[in-house]
């Protein structure tokens, strides 16, 4: 973005960029002129107040299919949106990063991206989000378009919905509306559709409308008579009500599938087997990086929330050691808290991990807002505590200057490349080293019979060294406690 006030040749690119027919008029009645002396030494880019007001298209957003084919070969109606933004703090650039994230998932829920707005102001509007005079300016575009949706960049309240919805005469949602269908149309398993119906309806209770008669009150329930005593439901408390318990067997039925995971994970920990948790912003390639791992097997697309079930898989470091790798579901900034809730059964994946490797996208222009966002939701859901790697993937697509930048800032980070196959070696090395290793160190001549025991050894615990004898096979070990309980009666007397 140019600034307005640099020079007078910029003055005249930024008017060029912006037709004067949609540039919004002034919010302040009174006329402050600009003057060298005072605003000349301030920091950063300055824009007339004009500028600063008006709603600026955003370059490059549009997904318009110019080949009718194209559409008859995808065999649905593309929705075709426009984007709006409101840009309240950080940089113009941080602004058309949000709004250039929004339109890849309107792209990722079917949608056609013909138009992107972004307008500067201190805080949203109460009313319709970006101000009345401006709401009348995006039903221009809209027109202008023939679009059908408008998304706005960030989560609107009931009334704002309405009143925007009101003036621009076509459909509105919301950035927390559409995360929500992308990941209705991408649950596949049991737990996960029905942890996205339940952040659906606790996104939808405060949304409800009614029309006409649907507001009128329903018969009272008295007992007896004409059963006309009380003021009785409207319909839209009916509606309500239902939803209400509708959310409260979803999350019965929620809670007893978690009880099935929590048997799983507690099988795991009694064996001792030590996990890693995969976390990181969706779309950085931690279904690829599980697939190079472990050779999973999982879904792998260039698209938001391309997979939500996570996936568990049992993998071997170079030193023979076994470990579990489970995929976690994307993170994206300004996650609707409706999901954080819904999914925190999935999510605990990640709190009950001994290690994480936070995936970070290396290509994307700036991964250290990637970076903050996870570690957000990571907070959200007590996971702070559990040790983490940085894994900067798309290595071999990333700028190198970001990526020196990236493992100078972050104190335990590697880069890789999961679709090459660049750094994965020294991935695995670095996994061995991190994981947590067995406590108890023991020596035991275990029986030739009991063999069982010396495997355990070498698969849940580390084997410093293995002798084989006459009477048995001479171990030197270190193996968790239950273990070492097992493997104490065979522990050679001690000489004098």
């Amino acid at each position: 973005m140019t600034s307005s006030s640099s020079s007078s040749q910029d003055t005249k690119r930024v008017a060029h960029a912006y037709p004067e027919g949609l540039r919004a008029d002034a919010l302040m009645e009174e006329d402050v002129a600009w003057s060298h002396e005072i605003d000349g030494e301030r920091d950063g880019d300055q824009f007339d107040r004009s500028e600063r007001a008006a709603l600026r298209r955003v370059a490059g957003l549009s997904t318009e299919l110019e080949d009718v084919t194209e559409v008859e070969y995808r065999q649905l109606r593309l929705e075709r949106v426009v984007l709006v933004g409101v840009w309240t703090s950080g940089t113009m650039q941080d602004a058309e990063n949000s709004l250039a994230e929004l339109a890849a998932l309107a792209e990722t829920a079917g949608a056609m991206v013909l138009d992107g707005v972004i307008q500067r102001r201190d805080k949203p509007d109460a009313a319709t989000y970006i101000g009345s005079g401006k709401a009348l300016e995006l039903r221009d575009i809209v027109i202008e378009t023939g679009a059908d949706t408008v998304i706005c960049d960030g989560e609107l309240s009931p009334g704002q919905l309405i009143h925007l919805e009101d003036v621009v005469k076509v459909k509105v949602i919301d950035r927390t509306a559409l995360i929500l269908d992308i990941f209705a149309q991408h649950a596949k398993s049991r737990e996960g559709k029905a942890q996205v119906a339940l952040a659906q309806m606790q996104y939808m209770l405060p949304r409800l409308r009614g029309w006409g008669q649907s507001l009128s009150r329903q018969m009272g329930g008295g007992s007896g008579g004409l059963a006309t005593r009380g003021p009785g439901e409207t319909k839209i408390e009916t509606d309500r009500r239902r939803i209400r318990e509708k959310m409260a067997k979803m999350r019965r039925e929620i809670a007893d599938m978690k009880t099935g995971r929590e048997i799983k994970r507690q099988e795991r920990r009694r064996h001792k087997v030590p996990s890693v948790a995969i976390a990181g912003y969706t779309n950085a390639g931690k279904s690829s990086l599980l697939n190079r791992l472990t050779g999973a097997g999982v879904l792998v697309e260039n698209a938001l929330f391309a997979t939500l079930d996570p996936t568990v898989r049992r993998a071997e470091t170079p030193s023979g050691r076994l470990y579990t790798l489970a995929d976690t579901v994307g993170f994206v900034r300004h996650l609707p808290h409706h999901l954080v809730e819904a999914f925190r059964s999935t999510m605990e994946e990640v709190g009950d991990s001994d290690l994480i490797l936070h995936v970070v996208d290396g290509s994307h222009p700036v991964p250290e807002e990637q970076l903050a966002a996870v570690r957000e939701v990571i907070r959200d859901v007590g996971a702070t505590d559990v040790p983490e790697i940085v894994v900067i993937n798309k290595a071999d697509a990333a700028d190198p200057l970001v990526l020196q930048r990236l493992l100078r800032t972050e104190k335990r980070a590697i880069a890789v490349s999961a679709r090459t196959g660049r750094g994965i070696q020294e991935l695995l090395a670095l996994l061995d080293n991190e994981l947590p290793r067995p406590s108890v160190e023991i020596e035991a001549l275990v029986p030739y019979t009991h063999g069982r025991l010396v495997a355990r050894a070498h698969s849940e615990g580390d084997v410093i060294s293995e002798e084989h004898t006459p009477e048995g096979t001479l171990l030197k070990a270190r193996v968790h406690e239950e273990l070492a309980a097992e493997l104490a009666p065979y522990a050679p007397a001690p000489a004098f």
